[in-house]
């Protein structure tokens, strides 16, 4: 790894999901509080930074990705002075903080829409949002067939006949990115945090920012960003290349401050062609890899994603970002759990089939995180992957939060079963989440055997998963051949995957059903599982030194 490159070339990023990270105040929900007091941890952890889920003042109808002001702290989370003194901690401890910027939508408590609402149609106050009339003789039809990622139409109508245009939830009018005021509110924002100390932005539906200016319906496959038959259908809204001028400018913001400033971008892209796009020069720094996350438990399936990656992002001189999970997708070791693990769509929510073999993931799981820590570029970690936590799938309905479970009619129970509160220490809830002496239960419960996973019980033990997670990030951090750079495809047998990285480093991962041997002359660095023979079992990876 280059002393010299920018630090998010090759940086392992931490996701902390604010509400279910740590809970300093003992109301039950994660805050900034719970982060700073677990700095030591991430530090210990060897992470080169921290991702933040949103702690902007929200109503929080989507958790906090519902903004009513991006320079204010939500109560619930802390202050705006706990917000700098986490960015100056967590600096002391050689960690960099980048928080979520929520640039497509705003709430619909946010200022400039309450604003809007009061003006009324035809008004100033209501270009800065997608407000339109009605179809049908008396405009009671939406404006066009547009649906919402959390179900149902993507319009609500007013009272005074006009309907205003919702990606997600109605409570999250979508901005206006054509009109200047938009563009330089958020410029503002950016210039406002990076004078604060953070290291970057991860920016959410980073693709969704631009409409067709005639808002017409959808294209053909139910909104899929690809029509099918090989030629790309034009979207009306997710990845329309009018979106890089924003990002070109946001770029000039970052190089205005010192030290490496950066953005991540969540773009669900239809090709890795696409994805290129948001991170060539003058652009963004990188982009959340999805087709690695979705990717099926198969080593075509797996080296196919990998090369594409690497080609259309080095083509464009970017880094690769490789991630399993996120607060979005099913935890990975419930997915790997499943026998046939299946690619899915971008736009569309993953929906397992059949019950999870959780000893059958978590050991796919463990051999996943040493193939993403040992790809070229950077990677990330979500909050609890580091301690296996699987996704808990047997939440009762009465306790769902996620707007995706009312609007979707309680078909789709939504994303609370990833975003349960993570285990810290002790036997019973809520095990280190909040504070000793709290009488406030944890916002979601937590399984009743989640003890057995908390970090004290792993700490130090020998083939936990948090250990194996220590040690791949300290290899990684002192190995020269780790992090951004070339790789070299070694032959191996069917359904394996054998790369080289130089100097000296081979990754092995067996994703076949029989034992595979070693390459020879080699030694052990770290494995996902123990070794027998020289051989390496089913569904295990394993790092080593030439």
């Amino acid at each position: 790894m280059s002393g010299t490159a920018p630090w998010w070339r090759s940086a392992v990023i931490y996701q902390v999901y604010i509400r279910s990270f740590a809970d300093g105040n003992g109301d039950g929900v994660g805050d900034i509080a719970g982060i700073r007091s677990r700095l030591p941890y991430l530090k210990e952890l060897g992470v080169d930074a921290i991702w933040i889920n949103p702690w902007y003042k929200s109503p929080m109808a989507d958790h906090g990705y519902d903004v009513a002001d991006y320079r204010e702290i939500d109560p619930l989370f802390g202050t705006l002075s706990d917000a700098e003194q986490l960015i100056e901690e967590a600096h002391r401890h050689g960690i960099r903080v980048i928080p979520d910027i929520v640039p497509n939508h705003t709430s619909d408590q946010h200022a400039w829409f309450r604003a809007a609402v009061a003006a009324g149609p035809g008004s100033p106050e209501r270009e800065r949002y997608i407000f339109r009339a009605g179809r049908g003789a008396d405009g009671d039809e939406p404006p066009n067939d547009w649906v919402s990622c959390f179900g149902g139409p993507a319009w609500t109508r007013l009272p005074d006949g006009e309907w205003y245009l919702h990606l997600f939830a109605p409570e999250q009018p979508d901005l206006n990115w054509e009109h200047p005021e938009v563009r330089a509110e958020f410029e503002s924002v950016l210039r406002f945090w990076f004078a604060r100390g953070v290291d970057g932005f991860r920016i959410d539906v980073a693709h969704g920012l631009v409409k067709h200016p005639d808002l017409p319906d959808l294209p053909p496959l139910q909104g899929r960003p690809n029509g099918g038959a090989g030629q790309r259908v034009e979207h009306p809204h997710w990845d329309r290349d009018e979106v890089h001028d924003i990002y070109r400018a946001w770029r000039k913001v970052a190089d205005e401050f010192p030290g490496d400033r950066s953005f991540v971008a969540e773009a669900w892209a239809d090709s890795p062609e696409r994805l290129a796009a948001y991170v060539r020069a003058g652009g963004l720094h990188t982009a959340f890899n999805f087709d690695f996350l979705m990717a099926s438990w198969d080593a075509k399936d797996l080296r196919s994603v990998i090369d594409d990656s690497l080609a259309m992002l080095g083509g464009v001189g970017a880094p690769a970002t490789w991630v399993l999970s996120n607060h979005d997708v099913m935890r990975h070791p419930s997915r790997y759990g499943r026998r046939t693990v299946k690619r899915w769509v971008a736009n569309e929510r993953y929906r397992p089939e059949g019950a999870a073999d959780l000893e059958l993931g978590t050991r796919r799981a463990r051999a996943a995180a040493l193939l993403m820590l040992a790809l070229p570029g950077g990677a990330y970690i979500y909050q609890g992957e580091e301690l296996g936590l699987p996704e808990v799938e047997d939440l009762p309905e009465s306790v769902l939060q996620d707007p995706v479970w009312e609007r979707s009619g309680h078909t789709d129970r939504g994303r609370d079963g990833c975003r349960v509160p993570i285990p810290w220490s002790g036997r019973s809830a809520p095990y280190g989440f909040s504070p000793e002496g709290a009488t406030a239960a944890p916002w979601l419960p937590q399984p009743a055997d989640w003890g057995r996973l908390g970090v004290e019980a792993q700490t130090g033990v020998d083939n936990s998963m948090l250990e194996l997670y220590r040690a791949a990030l300290r290899l990684r951090r002192e190995h020269p051949a780790l992090g951004d750079g070339p790789l070299i495809w070694l032959n191996a047998p069917d359904r394996v995957l054998s790369f080289r990285r130089e100097p000296g480093f081979v990754c092995v991962v067996n994703l076949s059903v029989e034992p595979c041997p070693l390459p020879e002359h080699t030694s052990v660095l770290l494995a996902s599982g123990l070794l027998q023979d020289g051989v390496l079992a089913p569904d295990q990876a394993v790092w080593l030194a030439e």
